[in-house]
């Protein structure tokens, strides 16, 4: 019994060992890549608008949405009713640092180089320039659409800050799930999330927990091709 029970210990310790090794490599790497991917990115010939183009409501609202607690957390935010599990800074990892993104190991990489790689090493502001200009925002026409600029021309042949408050936030509604809630692929459930948005935006409804993403339960359809929020609910509990 003793010398099984040593060797479960000799087990879990190198397990932990080969952990940390694995998640030190990780962050390491990521710091050494980060100055040029990020330079890349921000270049002036990947940038078509930046967050002063925004009017502070587009801005709020965005945040109010996508990341509630961005300037206070430190790329992970497991706490803030309504934010899911991945951050805006999250998200930036997933775009700039895979080249497909499984669920497992790659939702550890992806935290750990948010929160002790891109948090510390990019700026809020630089963040956020990156997401409006990188997020993929669905198909229009056929052909995919990344970052705000070409959303707002390409669905409403307009500038970003000459949207109406519905239009910008038809486009917001896409972040979650550009097929479930696209503008040309499913507008009525676009449309539904949009109203739904407004009412957290407004105060009229406060988001009930972690993964309280969708703001209330969605129909058959709405849900097909989503993340159950319940599938999280009891490993990220306040």
């Amino acid at each position: 019994m003793k010398t099984a029970f040593k060797t479960a210990l000799i087990a879990i310790a190198a397990v932990l060992l080969l952990l940390t090794i694995y998640c030190s490599i990780i962050v390491v790497k990521a710091r050494v890549d980060t100055p040029g991917i990020v330079k890349k990115a921000l270049s002036a010939e990947n940038i078509k608008i930046d967050p002063s183009d925004m009017s502070k409501w587009q801005k709020d609202a965005l945040l109010k949405v996508e990341d509630p607690g961005f300037y206070s957390h430190h790329g992970v935010d497991l706490k803030t009713p309504g934010q899911g599990i991945t951050t805006i800074t999250q998200g930036l990892v997933k775009i700039f640092y895979f080249k497909e993104f499984k669920p497992g190991f790659a939702k550890l990489k992806q935290t750990l180089i948010a929160r002790f790689v891109m948090d510390g090493m990019v700026s809020k502001q630089d963040q956020l320039r990156l997401f409006i200009n990188y997020i993929y925002l669905g198909k229009c026409k056929d052909k995919p659409v990344y970052g705000f600029a070409d959303a707002a021309k390409c669905y409403y042949n307009r500038a970003l800050k000459k949207l109406t408050e519905d239009e910008y936030l038809s486009i917001v509604a896409m972040i979650i799930a550009p097929k479930n809630f696209g503008i040309e692929a499913n507008p009525v459930a676009n449309k539904e999330r949009v109203s739904r948005i407004k009412k957290v935006i407004s105060g009229e409804y406060v988001p009930k927990g972690l993964m309280d993403v969708y703001y209330g339960p969605l129909d058959n359809e709405a849900q097909k091709g989503l993340a159950p929020a319940s599938y999280f609910k009891d490993l990220y509990k306040k």
